[in-house]
C-alpha cells in the first residue's frame, strides 16, 4: 500500500527519454493543446494504455463464450462511449487504434476553449485554475478533468465570476458553442485567417455606353445641304524686285511698260499725222 505521504506515481515515463521524434511530436501536442509539460502527456498515454491492455485481453478471451467477458466488454466499450473517447456502436478493434489525442480532446481545458468561453487554450488553462469554469455549477480547477458526453453541455462560468457579465473586457466575443479548430501553430492560423478575410478584386466589367437613337426627318424636312465656299484663287506668281527686294506683281503682257524706244518711234509717228 505504501505510505499516504508518499503516494506512488500514477502515470509511467518513457524507456528511453533523449528520443529525438517522441520529443518533437510531444511538443508539437503542447502548444496544440496548450498544456504546461510533458508530463501531461504522459498521464494520458497511461490512461489510454490501460484501456487498450483490457481490449487486446478480451480479443484474447472472446472466443472461449464466457459471460464475464462479455459483460466486461459491454462495460469498456460503454464507459468509452459516455466519456467521448469512442463513438457510439464501436467495437474492440476501434479501442486499439486510439491514439493520445483521444484523451487530451476531452480535457476541460480543451472543451473550454473549444466551448468559446476562452480565446486561447493558455487562456482557457488560466480561467479553470482561477476558478472561473464550473461543471454542472460546481467549480472545477483542474484543467486535466475529463468530461463526459452529458457534462459537456453544461460547462459554464461560476456563479461569482466577474465573466459573467457581458461588458467585461476579458470575456470572449463568442459566447455561444462555436468550435474553434485547433492548430498545431497559432502564427500560422493568424495568417491562413488573415489571408481569407482579403477580398479578390474581381475585374470590373465595362458596360458599353448605349448611343441615344437618332429621329429620322422626312425628305421635306431635311436640311438641304449647305454650299462648299468657293476656295481663292491661288495668287500669282510675282516678280522680285532685286532693288527693294520685294515682289512685285507681274502684270499681263499688254500692260507691261513697253521699251523707250518703242515709245519714242510711235510719238514721232503721231507727230507726222499731225502735220498733215
Amino acid at each position: 500500500m505504501g505510505k499516504p505521504k508518499f503516494p506512488r506515481k500514477k502515470y509511467d515515463t518513457p524507456l528511453h527519454p533523449w528520443k529525438e521524434d517522441r520529443i518533437k511530436s510531444e511538443k508539437e501536442l503542447i502548444k496544440k493543446y496548450g498544456l504546461k509539460n510533458h508530463r501531461e502527456i504522459w498521464k494520458a498515454k497511461t490512461k489510454l494504455k490501460k484501456h487498450r491492455r483490457q481490449a487486446r485481453e478480451l480479443l484474447a478471451k472472446e472466443g472461449a463464450n464466457d459471460p464475464q467477458v462479455k459483460k466486461e466488454k459491454d462495460q469498456l466499450l460503454i464507459h468509452l462511449a459516455r466519456m467521448g473517447i469512442t463513438p457510439q456502436g464501436s467495437n474492440l478493434d476501434d479501442v486499439l487504434a486510439l491514439e493520445t489525442e483521444a484523451i487530451l480532446s476531452r480535457r476541460l481545458q480543451t472543451l473550454v476553449y473549444l466551448k468559446g468561453f476562452a480565446n486561447t487554450t493558455d487562456h482557457s488553462r488560466q480561467l479553470i485554475s482561477h476558478g472561473h469554469i464550473a461543471v454542472d455549477n460546481r467549480k472545477v480547477t483542474v484543467p486535466s478533468y475529463l468530461i463526459s458526453k452529458d457534462e459537456e453541455a453544461k460547462i459554464g462560468y461560476t456563479s461569482k465570476s466577474v465573466l459573467n457579465e457581458l461588458s467585461h473586457p476579458a470575456r470572449p466575443k463568442s459566447d455561444i458553442y462555436t468550435p474553434i479548430p485547433l492548430t498545431k501553430m497559432k502564427k500560422e492560423e493568424k495568417k491562413e485567417e488573415a489571408a481569407e478575410e482579403k477580398p479578390t478584386a474581381k475585374p470590373v466589367e465595362e458596360k458599353p455606353t448605349e448611343q441615344p437613337a437618332v429621329e429620322e426627318k422626312p425628305i421635306a424636312e431635311q436640311p438641304k445641304p449647305v454650299e462648299k465656299a468657293e476656295e481663292p484663287a491661288a495668287e500669282k506668281p510675282g516678280i522680285v524686285d532685286p532693288k527693294k527686294n520685294e515682289t512685285v506683281e507681274q502684270l499681263p503682257a499688254e500692260k507691261q511698260d513697253k521699251p523707250k524706244e518703242e515709245e519714242k518711234s510711235e510719238k514721232k509717228e503721231k507727230s507726222k499725222e499731225e502735220d498733215k
